[in-house]
């Protein structure tokens, strides 16, 4: 932590998560509790994370953010109730007063600065962003263990994003929210062959988001009942039991049924809600054509709310994978930026494979593919010159 003149910095980064068991409806829309467990695979943060610097000084005059360089709405109800979450938990922490002996008084002002390295839509930002701001808060305010619950008040998957590798966000029975928890199923190391391929077909905002999708869908969807209540908690049993085996054909199955059912309550919803488009179901029949020439399951989607495709796969089908999705959306301009992240090989690919998978190819609909694996959950980082704010807590101007 950089302390000078009453100043007090962190500078935390905090990973992506994909879900393939999915959360969709709350019981609480004031604590975000949710009406089922949900299931998680946190991905690496050299290829997606956001960067979150969070300072406290005697001499600030206000609270203030900024998302992205812009200066936000510091006010926005859920990253005040961060706050005042971590700021309790530090006052309980210290004997209940706000103490003006300790290192950082809690009645200092503070400036967050926040930066992703990713485009935001359908690629669950607010995971990863309110998962960082909790990090780097507990860490200014030097507040220690169970923080899902936190991150939770500010977007519930983010509880998911304070862990890496496998993670399971409980429902919890609770009132009080104080049960519904994340907890890590497996490490990152546990599956080193698992990788992950982001397909970006859009950067740009849905029309109903998140928040206000799902409680429409908790309103109308007897469906979306049905699943909470009665298929989500044996598949949530079958998920984990496929992950400590490592079983990628059972993995890649149910993370498939359970996007197709997640999107399947979106269309029950009234109105419905349409959150694939018609390139997300050019990539659902893609890998289905796939695995039917291999005769097993080589590759698996799931879709959040949003058209960008998330394909599990393993490392030794990835080359063959990218090559028939880059036959299959012929890259426009950016031939050389259209594989980003881990290095990729390449491959040839054998006629029958060609006749049978790559049957009409849609030129630059895809925009590029992220490869990518399992990662660890938040970081510390130690190097000041990586703090997004100067030493008069304004952001730094990049290069």
């Amino acid at each position: 932590m950089a302390e000078e003149r009453g100043l007090a910095m962190v500078t935390c980064t905090a990973p992506v998560n994909i879900a393939v068991i999915k959360y969709w409806g709350k019981r609480d829309n004031d604590l975000i509790l949710p009406i089922n467990s949900s299931l998680s695979v946190t991905l690496h943060q050299d290829q997606l994370k956001t960067t979150t610097t969070a300072a406290a000084s005697r001499d600030f005059a206000e609270d203030r953010l900024w998302l992205n360089g812009e200066e936000a709405d510091v006010g926005h109800p859920r990253l005040q109730a961060c706050l005042r979450e971590v700021r309790r938990l530090a006052r309980k922490r210290r004997g209940g007063s706000d103490e003006d002996a300790a290192p950082l008084s809690l009645s200092y002002k503070i400036h967050i600065a926040t930066e992703n390295n990713f485009p935001a839509a359908g690629l669950a930002s607010s995971a990863a962003g309110y998962a960082c701001l909790v990090s780097a808060l507990a860490r200014l305010y030097g507040v220690e263990g169970e923080l899902s619950e936190v991150a939770r008040r500010g977007s519930g998957s983010a509880c998911r994003s304070m862990l890496g590798g496998f993670v399971q966000w409980q429902r919890g029975e609770r009132p009080d929210g104080r049960d519904s928890l994340a907890h890590q199923v497996a490490p990152e190391t546990h599956w080193p062959e698992l990788r992950v391929l982001v397909l970006v077909v859009s950067g740009e905002k849905k029309q109903v988001g998140s928040t206000a999708g799902m409680q429409t869908s908790v309103d109308t969807s007897p469906l979306l009942k049905h699943r909470a209540e009665a298929v989500v908690p044996e598949r949530l049993a079958l998920m984990m039991r496929h992950i400590h085996e490592r079983d990628f054909e059972g993995f890649g199955q149910l993370a498939m049924r359970d996007s197709n059912q997640f999107h399947a309550t979106c269309l029950d919803t009234f109105p419905p809600i349409f959150y694939l488009n018609d390139l997300s179901r050019h990539i659902i029949a893609l890998a289905h054509r796939f695995n039917a020439h291999h005769g097993r399951t080589k590759v698996a989607y799931t879709f959040d709310a949003g058209p960008n495709a998330v394909i599990f796969t393993l490392a030794d089908t990835v080359a063959e994978f990218v090559e028939v999705v880059r036959r299959s959306f012929p890259p426009a301009a950016n031939g050389d930026q259209f594989v980003r992240g881990l290095p990729v090989g390449s491959a040839s690919l054998p006629e029958e494979l060609l006749a049978a998978v790559v049957t009409e190819p849609v030129p630059g609909a895809v925009r590029y593919i992220l490869h990518t694996k399992p990662g660890p959950g938040p970081q510390l980082v130690d190097d000041p010159s990586q703090h997004l704010l100067g030493a008069d807590g304004l952001p730094r101007r990049r290069a």
